[in-house]
């Protein structure tokens, strides 16, 4: 048995150890694999690249603990619970439209934070209320928060997963924004409908409204939204006229967004805000750590180009199979883990087609991960706020769940074709 082998082995095995029998967290699991890897791999313990490894991902996680102050801000002042109680207002005559625009809001936190949890925690808790006022069932809302913080988590202009596939075969992460929102918002259009349509077409307005908090948006009026649209304003602005105005970054500008949402809401206490929104991202930094380690560990033993030989040798119709089977199974785990351990060597396996377009479909299908049982973070968590047992959630979520992989396949199959998404 070659070495390389045995040490994907090792790594492998002993994380699912550490996390699915010893219980501990994704991040130190994955640690734990790196440090059995190296000893394995006759490597000793090899600090300067366990350090290197860990820091790898330093760029994403200053997006991810800026996004999460942002997030914490708009939700504490109140700015989403208004944007919400404004689109049943004006839109509950037509509840298709409606039932979309929803769905946004539950997305929303997921593709600033690049996180399915917040989404689900945050705008999901928010959402699910008026959701069940409307007559849909707790099981069927339960897997509209599931898909929608999972879809959230997938679009731009922060996916992570697809952050650690092109970190992983040296690629930029530019012009992801259109293939990533050709590939979620077809979903999220189509488990709207599927889920919810069916029982709002003759809503009950005035039953809805006791469940609208239509005071706060009243209060402040328009300046409540000033945050989102200085995010918008600051992130187009920074790319269309890149010849004048300096590239501030994504951090930056989600520290701006956040200073000015700090002055147009209800009060916020300024210090428990950010040290509730870092205390929130540690766990999601924790493991872009533990990932990094992992993977630059396989990098230094030769794990990770055993797994690309090895997939080069599948052929390309077993590599979809895999992609739409394999990839996503790995979120039981965890989605992040899937893309770097998964992800990246399937990436390197279909370089013959539009790399972009490839990548954006790899880290769409790992973020179906977090469907998946028994972790199913997203599905978990949608389940408690619905006060549902996920085995009752996780049936309702099947179809969409084979829309959204039936659409990253084809992505896959047509990446060559797509190559005009890409900007």
């Amino acid at each position: 048995m070659q070495i390389e082998l045995i040490v994907l082995l090792v790594m492998i095995g002993s994380f699912l150890i550490a996390n699915m029998l010893l219980k501990l967290p994704v991040s130190l699991s994955m640690m734990l694999g790196a440090v059995l890897g190296t000893l394995v791999g006759g490597e000793g313990i090899p600090l300067r690249h366990l350090f290197e490894g860990a820091f790898v991902y330093l760029d994403t996680m200053m997006i991810i603990a800026t996004a999460m102050i942002f997030m914490n801000v708009i939700e504490k002042s109140g700015t989403i619970e208004a944007l919400g109680a404004a689109i049943v207002r004006r839109f509950y005559k037509v509840p298709a439209v409606m039932l979309i625009l929803l769905m946004l809001i539950i997305m929303f936190p997921g593709m600033i934070t690049g996180s399915s949890t917040a989404a689900v925690l945050s705008a999901g808790a928010i959402v699910a209320p008026i959701l069940m006022l409307m007559g849909i069932p707790a099981s069927k809302t339960g897997a509209m928060l599931a898909i929608g913080a999972i879809l959230g988590m997938a679009a731009p202009p922060v996916n992570i997963p697809a952050m650690l596939i092109t970190g992983g075969v040296d690629m930029p992460y530019i012009g992801f924004a259109l293939p990533l929102l050709a590939l979620t918002l077809p979903c999220a259009v189509f488990t709207a409908l599927l889920l919810g349509l069916p029982y709002c077409k003759n809503l009950d307005y005035e039953k809805v409204k006791t469940g609208l908090n239509l005071e706060v948006g009243s209060r402040h009026g328009f300046k409540l939204y000033l945050p989102i649209v200085t995010l918008f304003l600051l992130m187009i602005l920074t790319r269309a006229f890149a010849a004048y105005i300096p590239n501030l970054g994504m951090p930056l500008i989600f520290l701006i967004s956040s200073v000015v949402g700090f002055f147009t809401g209800e009060k916020l206490d300024v210090v428990k805000t950010v040290e509730t929104s870092i205390s929130t991202s540690v766990p999601v930094l924790a493991k872009l750590v533990g990932v990094g380690m992992f993977i630059q560990i396989m990098t230094l033993t030769g794990a990770r180009g055993f797994i690309v030989i090895n997939c080069l040798g599948l052929g390309i119709v077993m590599l979809w199979i895999f992609s739409i089977t394999i990839l996503p199974a790995f979120g039981a785990v965890s989605s992040f883990g899937g893309a770097s351990v998964l992800g990246v060597p399937f990436m390197l396996s279909m370089l013959s087609g539009n790399h972009t377009i490839t990548a954006a479909a790899l880290a769409f299908l790992a973020c179906m991960g977090d469907l998946m049982p028994p972790t199913a973070l997203a599905g978990n968590y949608a389940a408690k706020i619905v006060e549902q047992r996920y085995a009752k959630v996780l049936p309702r979520c099947l179809i969409p769940l084979a829309f959204c992989l039936l659409l990253g396949l084809l992505f896959l199959i047509f990446s060559k074709n797509l190559g005009f998404l890409v900007l």
